[in-house]
């Protein structure tokens, strides 16, 4: 099968380059080490929530409400798995030690990661995608192997934390470099006693890619699931991550109250695992139903809303129970 695209080259060079502006931008704004103020951090968070919604728009106009219906579903799936990817970003500056006047950089690095990934996995699922429809079936086992393993993790109370000194890409750097035992700023590599050591702050970003593998594993078979087309994958991915690094600062206070985040996600996954699977099976029998892309967004955004509530009625219980 060929996998259509409503993308000339021309569109995807100027988005690529727009993409790329926005990054540097990011790279000037966290130039200069500084605590993030929760207005600084609200007012970017704002700026890259309205650039799909306005990106949304212009799809509408130029394409049609499919592909613009497409795209916001994809982005909100999106978005609510960066969310649980902030969450073990969280995890990891806290077992790292971070300074909180460099953890924006930490987080920009890891934004980069993250996006150099899901272009190799979105190319990778084109090229599956058009190999045949089992495509679909092979990511959606992929969505149920994930949806399994995060609600086990969830159930269990297990919070995902590890011991990052036991990551192997950790102790591989430790062994090719010595590492400084204190943080030099935003420098990842400085000079020490006459030679090239790393500083604690490239072992963290390390960490961090490492665990962009996992969340791109999961998070391009998903949106693959919403469309086919890989401009509209790329751009859901490339906006979802854009404004992560606000965000995080935003949500930095609330990640923690979101106790049943993983639980939602997992329920997600596993719906989008279902469309996949029953459209492959309906390419092979059209009788078989197919879940249109509508319903997909009202399904995730209901789940959205009920884990978030029950979250909080949950947190607000705990707070109020007597010791």
């Amino acid at each position: 099968m060929s996998v259509e695209s409503v993308a000339s080259p021309g569109l995807w060079f100027i988005s690529i380059a727009v993409l790329l502006g926005l990054l540097v931008v990011d790279f000037l704004v966290t130039r200069r080490p500084h605590e993030v103020s929760l207005k600084e951090a609200t007012g970017w968070s704002v700026f890259y929530l309205a650039l799909p919604l306005v990106f949304g728009l212009w799809l509408w106009f130029e394409f049609g409400s499919g592909q613009s219906v497409e795209f916001i579903t994809g982005f909100v799936v999106e978005k609510s798995l960066s969310v649980d990817n902030l969450f073990v970003f969280m995890l990891l500056l806290t077992a790292f030690a971070v300074p909180s006047e460099v953890q924006q950089r930490v987080l920009l690095y890891g934004i980069v990661g993250a996006l150099v990934l899901r272009g190799v996995f979105i190319a990778a699922g084109a090229a599956l995608l058009s190999a045949g429809t089992w495509a679909f079936l092979v990511f959606g086992l992929v969505l149920f192997a994930s949806a399994i393993k995060i609600l086990h993790a969830a159930l269990s109370g297990e919070p995902g934390e590890k011991d990052t000194s036991q990551m192997r890409s950790v102790r591989l750097l430790r062994r090719l470099m010595p590492v400084t035992d204190d943080y030099r700023g935003t420098k990842m590599v400085v000079r020490e006693h006459g030679r090239r050591a790393l500083t604690p702050l490239a072992i963290v970003v390390v960490a961090i890619f490492a665990t962009d593998v996992v969340f791109a594993i999961d998070s391009v078979p998903a949106v693959y699931g919403i469309t086919e087309d890989p401009y509209l994958v790329f751009t859901t991915n490339a906006f979802a991550l854009l404004g992560l690094r606000a965000l995080y600062f935003v949500l930095q206070s609330v990640l923690a109250k979101l106790v049943h985040l993983n639980h939602g996600l997992a329920i997600i996954l596993a719906f989008i695992g279902v469309k996949l699977v029953l459209h492959w099976a309906h390419g092979i029998w059209p009788a078989v139903p197919e879940i249109p892309t509508p319903v997909s967004l009202l399904v995730i955004i209901g789940v959205l809303a009920t884990v978030t509530f029950t979250s909080l009625r949950s947190r607000r219980g705990a707070d109020t129970s007597p010791v």
